[in-house]
């Protein structure tokens, strides 16, 4: 069995969005493709977490409720899509996941940092999420990308701690569960969705999971609702590299996922969680 989760984000919380764009105001829209990906989750039996940022729930508080009411499981991605290690985060970290715990009627047990910047500056973050009860977070990406990555990292299960975010510790109360990696052309990359999804031969993400549930190991996967919406994203002027890694193939992402969630079972961290984790030691 697997792991699916949405990490329920509006168009302009992208880091590569979020940096080109003016400190204003924006309207939300992606949030109203929920009905679409849950039919998508609907049609093939497929349990999901989504990971959503808090204001959403502020804007459109019935997101909770349909999530929830479809069996789904729902974790924290911060309030505003900030990266972990942004200056003078700490404080706000301590205060975002109290609100969190409001919006949501303190049913989050798990949680993702945006553009997984879960790393040696903001490890920090596992013991916050173990003060306030979670259970598990699902940050760590063991390849080594331009904006993340933690490449030493293990790729199964373990638990994890503020000292050593890498490899599992027996005194560790969070649970690990780090996303998805391959090799491709002889370097170790991400293959957990994304930018991966949409840009790797699906063929490659199949072999991925493959390998994956060959060793016992359970394939984190992901992908964006603005991914699985592109109706709702807006058209946006942004350079090139930037537009590249956010927009490359978007139209083909739900015909991707589709073929995935078709071939392969996943379930969401909460259910995977209580049928039993096997920990590295």
């Amino acid at each position: 069995m697997n792991i699916l989760g949405i990490d329920f984000e509006d168009w302009y919380h992208p880091e590569l969005i979020k940096k080109n764009l003016k400190n204003e105001k924006h309207n939300a829209t992606v949030i109203n493709g929920i009905d679409k990906i849950l039919e998508l989750l609907r049609k093939h039996e497929t349990l999901a977490t989504f990971f959503v940022v808090g204001e959403l729930l502020e804007i459109k508080p019935d997101i909770f409720d349909k999530i929830v009411e479809n069996g789904h499981e729902i974790g924290f991605h911060t309030m505003y899509h900030d990266r972990l290690d942004s200056p003078g985060y700490k404080e706000k970290f301590h205060s975002e996941i109290k609100k969190f715990a409001e919006l949501t009627n303190h049913k989050s047990r798990g949680f993702r940092a945006p553009t997984f910047s879960l790393n040696n500056n903001s490890s920090w973050a596992i013991d916050i999420l173990a003060e306030n009860n979670y259970m598990y977070d699902s940050s760590v990406v063991p390849a080594k990308t331009s904006l993340y990555g933690l490449p030493n990292a293990q790729e199964s299960p373990y638990k994890i701690s503020s000292k050593n975010i890498e490899k599992n510790n027996s005194d560790g109360t969070v649970i690990e569960f780090p996303l998805l990696v391959t090799n491709f052309l002889g370097k170790k990359i991400p293959a957990a969705g994304g930018f991966y999804l949409r840009s790797l031969p699906t063929k490659i993400t199949k072999n991925a999971i493959k390998n994956y549930e060959k060793q016992g190991i359970p394939a984190s996967f992901y992908v964006h609702s603005w991914e699985l919406t592109p109706e709702y994203m807006p058209k946006l002027d942004l350079p090139f590299k930037d537009n590249f890694a956010t927009f490359h193939n978007i139209n083909d992402t739900y015909k991707r996922m589709n073929d995935i969630l078709e071939e392969f079972e996943f379930t969401s961290f909460a259910n995977y969680i209580s049928q039993g984790v096997n920990l590295s030691n």
